[in-house]
C-alpha cells in the first residue's frame, strides 16, 4: 500500500512559517506574496518577514522592481526597520508610506549622500527628519582622501545630527578600523554636533580630545557612548565634561 501523498500546503500553518523561518524573508516575499495562494499569502505578511527588511548585497533589478511596485506597497505598515545601500535607497523608501518605519541602516555611505538626500529639497525629507530615530552609516569614505577633517565634521558628521531632528540612536562606522574619516572639533564651535535628544552614539574620532569635546554637555541626554580613538598620544585638560552617564 503505497502512502498518501504530502504536499507542503497541507501542512498546518504553524508547521509552514517554522520552514519559512528558515528561509531569508526577502526571498519568501519574493516568492510567496502576490503568487494567487490566499495561505502564503497570509504567513508571508506575517511580521516574522515584514518587520526588517535587508536589501543589502541585492543587485537583482527585477526583484527591486517586484518589490517597490508590488510587495511594499502591500506590507508598508509593518515595516519598521530597512537596510539599504545608497543606489536604491530613494526607490526604496519612496514606493510607498511607512507610518512604522523608524530605523534605518545605510552601508557604502559617503559624503555625496548627505549633500544629495539629507537636504531640505530632498524628496525623501520628511521619512528622515520626523520618522527615523534610529541611524547606523557604514562610512565608505576613505580618510586618506579627506583633505580637512574640520571641514567634514562640519559638512558631514554635525550635519546629519542637525539635520536628523529626532535622531536619538547614531552609530557611524567604517568597514575596518581607520580607514573612514573620524570626527575632529579642532576649532570649531560648541554648537557644533549639537542635540538635546540624542541618547546613543558610537563614532570615530581622531583624538582623545574630540571624545572629551563630544562629553562637554552639547549631547545633553547622552547616555550611551561608544568611541573609536584613532591618536590618544595627548590630550588637553581644558575641556569640561558635563554629561552625566546613567545605567
Amino acid at each position: 500500500m503505497n502512502p498518501p501523498d504530502v504536499h507542503l500546503l497541507d501542512l498546518p500553518n504553524e508547521i509552514l512559517l517554522i520552514i519559512l523561518r528558515k528561509l531569508n524573508n526577502i526571498d519568501v516575499l519574493y516568492s510567496l506574496l502576490d503568487i494567487n495562494n490566499g495561505q502564503l499569502d497570509i504567513l508571508a505578511q506575517e511580521k516574522t518577514f515584514t518587520n526588517v527588511l535587508n536589501f543589502v548585497h541585492t543587485d537583482n533589478i527585477s526583484l527591486i522592481d517586484r518589490f517597490c511596485i508590488y510587495i511594499l506597497p502591500r506590507i508598508h505598515h509593518n515595516i519598521k526597520y530597512f537596510i539599504l545601500e545608497p543606489v536604491f535607497m530613494g526607490r526604496i523608501l519612496l514606493a510607498a508610506v511607512y507610518p512604522n518605519l523608524t530605523e534605518l541602516k545605510l552601508f557604502n555611505f559617503e559624503r555625496q549622500i548627505a549633500s544629495k538626500y539629507f537636504t531640505d529639497e530632498s524628496s525623501l525629507r520628511s521619512v528622515f527628519q520626523q520618522q527615523i530615530t534610529s541611524l547606523i552609516l557604514v562610512n565608505n569614505d576613505k580618510g586618506a582622501r579627506i583633505d580637512s577633517f574640520k571641514e567634514y565634521t562640519r559638512n558631514v558628521y554635525a550635519h546629519i545630527l542637525n539635520f536628523f531632528k529626532n535622531l536619538t540612536h547614531l552609530g557611524i562606522i567604517g568597514p575596518c578600523f581607520m580607514l573612514c574619516p573620524g570626527l575632529s572639533f579642532c576649532d570649531l564651535p560648541s554648537t557644533t554636533s549639537y542635540s538635546s535628544i540624542l541618547t546613543y552614539l558610537s563614532i570615530m574620532v581622531q583624538t582623545f580630545d574630540d571624545c572629551l569635546y563630544l562629553l562637554d554637555g552639547r549631547l545633553k541626554q547622552l547616555t550611551s557612548f561608544n568611541a573609536n580613538v584613532y591618536s590618544i598620544d595627548s590630550f588637553s585638560t581644558i575641556v569640561q565634561n558635563t554629561v552625566n552617564f546613567h545605567r
